[in-house]
Formats: C-alpha cells, sequence, structure tokens
C-alpha cells in the first residue's frame, strides 16, 4: 500500500494492510499501476482534498435528479399522483445517499444549496399531490350525489 504525504509525494511501501477509510476515487474495477506495483482501489482519507472529487459525483447525480423533478411537474398525465410520490421517493433516497456516503467530502454550502432547492421542488410536489387528492375525491362526492 502506498501513501501520499502533504507534499503530494509517493512515500515507500508498506506491506500490511492497513483499513483506511476515505472517498473511492475512480472506478471500482480499474487497476492503476504506481511503481511496479498494480493498484485496484484509491482512497483520499484528507477530506480537503476529497471534496472536489466527491462534489463532482454527487453534483451529476444532483442534476440528473433536478432534471427527473422537473419532467415529473411538467408532465401532468398521471391522475393518481403516482409520479409525484415516486419523485418524493427519489428525493429521500438521494438525501440518504448524501447523508451517509458523501456528507463528511463536501462543504456546508454545498449541502445547504442542494437542499434548499430540493425543498422547493418537494413543496411544489406537495401542494400538487393535495390538488390530485382533493380532485379525487370531490369526483368520489359528485358519484356519490348522483
Amino acid at each position: 500500500m502506498y501513501y501520499i504525504n502533504d507534499n503530494y509525494k509517493i512515500k515507500g511501501n508498506i506491506e500490511d494492510v492497513v483499513e483506511i477509510s476515505g472517498f473511492p476515487m475512480g472506478p471500482s474495477g480499474k487497476v492503476y499501476k504506481i511503481g511496479d506495483s498494480n493498484i485496484k482501489a484509491i482512497s483520499i482519507s484528507n477530506t480537503k482534498l476529497a471534496n472536489p472529487f466527491a462534489w463532482k459525483v454527487v453534483y451529476k447525480k444532483y442534476e440528473k435528479l433536478i432534471e427527473y423533478l422537473t419532467t415529473v411537474l411538467i408532465d401532468d398525465d398521471d391522475d393518481s399522483g403516482e409520479t409525484m410520490r415516486e419523485a418524493l421517493n427519489q428525493i429521500e433516497k438521494f438525501r440518504q445517499e448524501i447523508k451517509n456516503k458523501y456528507r463528511d467530502y463536501l462543504k456546508r454550502k454545498e449541502l445547504e444549496m442542494m437542499a434548499k432547492q430540493l425543498q422547493v421542488v418537494q413543496k411544489e410536489i406537495y401542494e400538487r399531490i393535495e390538488i390530485i387528492r382533493d380532485s379525487l375525491i370531490r369526483s368520489n362526492e359528485e358519484r356519490r350525489s348522483k
């Protein structure tokens, strides 16, 4: 195992396997060649170094989520509100993933920016679900009165 010190120089070969927690860098199946050794996994343990890598991964996922949510809000084809509920599930899934995997490597400002935008979209989805629910209740009452 190799490690990189603060001056970004590779220091020797450590024979003992040491479990180091950090942000996994690169694809999991890729083999890197360092010196004469093949390295299968690289983890960045310094949070300042890991931030740009983590932000890039998280922001791609965030953009995909925002694109999906925009599509859901624009399309009003669903009368039952099932796609709206699925959108809320996707938001919650994204939040949990950030909380469990990436929170240590992201800056507070980045997290707050994403959270604020997701809250706005989430509020809009809740309002639309309420409108759908009210219209279903009204239509059921009209059927009963006839």
